[in-house]
């Protein structure tokens, strides 16, 4: 078993709160950790549909079972016993409890805010990081392999061949998750919808243009978008507003948070394919920013990563907001580098005053520019810790 970083932070935050949400995306490895970490616990898987059901009728006396606490798994799925957990939880001075786990993080967000509110911890996880990938010994290839791969645990840990894998779990996710979350109709304009979204990976998000070659209005994008954000399907980088006394761009920027599944969808198959292909320098960045996403929730952290963008054009892939203090970091798929790498780095850092900023690329050579701007492998980045 490839070992979670977020375990530690898990392991904290149960000896301090009486409750632990973990979420994140279906098949991301949350019930194989929160079962390791918890052996002790009963478990109860509440898509069972017998204990589901008894779940939903009887709240009280499915409770009444786990008077010394377990692990609720999808308990999104029954919002009928979180008013009983909470009076559970009032009535009992013992840490870690419970252990909730979702893969919907507004349907159980939204039960948790409205019965358990500053009872529970929340974590969120994701796939597995590069970091853990390494740590765990597995033989990780060349980048183009490993952005086909994706990060999924079932990938990795069962070796499915992602040609295999992410279709089905496509297939599973459209056909189970969104019927659950939002009544959808008519599946395959929903199916349309995830693919041009993929082709649109790393752009900014245009709600108007999606709607046009969807078919249908921009409130249902809106609501499809966020269907997918709280399925941990998307992430929607949020544009840095701070006043330059340029007009800033203020639309968000579209990533998925699995490189694999925006190959699967776009139906790229093997690394020569990749090597060439028109959204294998936004499939990077997509890459390396869900990776800094993961450094942070592991850590349970929030995510304070956003970009930069004027209405010149001028643009920074990300900036770290570390209360106020920022760090710009280009990301560039290229394994030489350029000197079109730094225009944008250092148009931001001279309005910024700041002699601090980071290019992230694919090559192994690590230079300090005399102007304070530093080019590391996004490897080396991720080491840092930064």
């Amino acid at each position: 078993m490839i070992h979670r970083i977020a375990s530690d932070k898990i392991i904290q935050l149960a000896a301090a709160f009486k409750a632990i949400a973990v979420t994140g995306p279906r098949q991301s490895g949350k019930t194989t950790l929160v079962k390791d970490l918890f052996k002790h616990k009963p478990y109860v898987s509440l898509e069972n549909p017998d204990a589901r059901r008894f779940a939903i009728e009887d709240p009280r006396g499915f409770l009444a079972q786990y008077k010394d606490g377990a692990v609720l798994d999808e308990v999104q799925r029954t919002p009928e016993i979180f008013s009983y957990l909470q009076e559970i939880l009032d009535n009992s001075n013992t840490p870690g409890l419970f252990i909730l786990t979702g893969s919907n993080n507004f349907l159980l967000q939204q039960n948790i805010a409205q019965s358990l509110a500053g009872r529970v911890a929340f974590m969120t996880l994701l796939p597995f990081s590069f970091m853990e990938l390494r740590g765990g010994g597995v033989s990780i290839p060349e980048e183009n392999a490993l952005m086909i791969n994706g990060f999924y645990p079932p990938v990795w840990a069962q070796q499915i061949r992602p040609k295999d894998w992410y279709p089905n779990y496509i297939r599973t996710y459209v056909d189970r998750d969104v019927r659950q979350i939002k009544n959808i109709t008519d599946l395959i304009v929903f199916e349309r919808f995830m693919l041009l979204l993929a082709g649109r990976t790393g752009q900014q998000l245009n709600l108007s243009s999606l709607a046009v070659e969807t078919g249908v209005d921009t409130k249902t994008i809106q609501s499809w978008i966020g269907i997918l954000e709280s399925s941990f399907i998307i992430h929607l980088l949020k544009p840095h507003h701070r006043n330059f006394n340029k007009t800033i761009v203020k639309s968000p920027k579209l990533y998925f948070y699995d490189t694999g599944l925006v190959c699967s969808l776009l139906g790229i198959s093997s690394a020569d394919q990749l090597a060439n292909h028109p959204v294998r320098g936004s499939l990077f960045e997509s890459m390396v920013i869900t990776e800094l996403i993961k450094q942070r929730t592991n850590a349970g952290l929030p995510v304070n990563l956003y970009y930069w963008r004027d209405k010149t054009g001028h643009e920074v892939d990300v900036i770290i907001d570390d209360a106020g203090a920022l760090t710009p970091i280009e990301i560039k798929a290229g394994k030489t580098v350029n000197t079109e790498f730094f225009k944008n780095l250092t148009y931001w850092t001279n309005l910024n005053e700041s002699s601090k900023g980071y290019v992230l690329y694919n090559g192994a050579e690590h230079q300090i520019r005399s102007n304070g701007l530093e080019v590391m492998k996004w490897e080396a980045f991720l080491d840092s810790k930064i």
